[in-house]
């Protein structure tokens, strides 16, 4: 499963750790994923989606219905 949010397309970034003697290694940044399940009233059932911590407090803000209506307009399956 990917490290990819529905709503925002946050995914890994990646870069390098630079050490003291100035040695680079790879490494990577994954986005804060979680999966969050709302109830969406005008449907009667619950809707399971994979958010970042930002998509989530955008959730909250705008409601669920808005952020499906966004979701589908891009062509997202939910």
């Amino acid at each position: 499963m990917s490290r990819r949010c529905q709503l925002t397309g946050r995914e890994p970034r990646f870069g390098k750790t630079v050490s003291h003697s100035h040695r680079r290694t790879s490494r990577r940044w994954d986005p804060n994923v979680q999966t969050r399940r709302y109830w969406v009233p005008a449907e009667g059932r619950y809707v399971r989606l994979r958010l970042s911590v930002k998509a989530i407090k955008t959730v909250d803000r705008d409601g669920i219905e808005a952020v499906l209506a966004r979701l589908r307009a891009q062509g997202v399956r939910v």
